[in-house]
C-alpha cells in the first residue's frame, strides 16, 4: 500500500450579492465569496490537497478560472471530479483534516452538515472528515471580514 499526504489552501474575498457556500452547503449571511465558481474555499482547499497528494498539480490547472465550463460551477462537482482524477492513478481518500478561518458567520453550527455533504460527494464515511473552524481574533483580512480562507490536509492511499 502506498500512502501520500497533501496540503491545500484557498482564500476568497467576501462581497455583497453572492451566496455563501462553504463545505458544499449554503450558509445564510449578508455576504458571499467572490470567485469564478461558487467560491467554496473549503472544497477548493480539499481539491488542492487531494491533487497535491497525487502529484497532479492543482485545482486551477484542472479547472481553470478562464473556462466557461467552470463559470459559476457548484464546487461539489469539482470535488467529485477531483476524486475521480486521483482514482485514475489508483488513489482513494484516507482522511481529511481541514480548518475554515472566518470571523463571521460562525461555522461551528454548520460543520455536521458540511461533513455529511462532503462524505456523500466523496463516497466516504463522515468519520474520515474532520472540519474545524477558527477566527483570526480580528486580525488581518479575515479579522476585518474581507475574506474567508480554508486549509486542508489529506491522506490518500493506493
Amino acid at each position: 500500500m502506498k500512502i501520500r499526504v497533501g496540503f491545500g489552501f484557498d482564500v476568497h474575498k467576501l462581497v455583497a450579492g453572492r451566496d455563501l457556500w462553504i463545505g458544499g452547503i449554503k450558509i445564510g449571511h449578508e455576504l458571499g465569496l467572490l470567485g469564478h465558481s461558487d467560491a467554496d474555499v473549503l472544497i477548493h482547499a480539499i481539491c488542492d490537497a487531494l491533487l497535491g497528494a497525487a502529484n497532479m498539480r492543482d485545482i486551477g490547472y484542472h479547472f481553470p478560472d478562464t473556462s466557461a465550463d467552470t463559470l459559476n460551477i457548484d464546487s461539489k462537482i469539482l470535488l467529485r471530479k477531483t476524486v475521480e482524477l486521483i482514482a485514475t492513478k489508483g488513489y482513494k481518500l484516507g482522511n481529511i483534516d481541514a480548518t475554515i478561518c472566518a470571523e463571521r458567520p460562525k461555522m461551528n453550527p454548520h460543520i455536521p452538515a458540511m461533513k455529511q455533504c462532503l462524505a456523500n460527494v466523496i463516497g466516504c464515511d463522515e468519520d474520515d472528515i474532520s472540519i474545524k473552524a477558527t477566527t483570526t481574533e480580528k486580525l488581518g483580512f479575515t479579522g476585518r471580514e474581507e475574506g474567508i480562507s480554508a486549509y486542508a490536509t489529506v491522506l490518500i492511499t493506493s
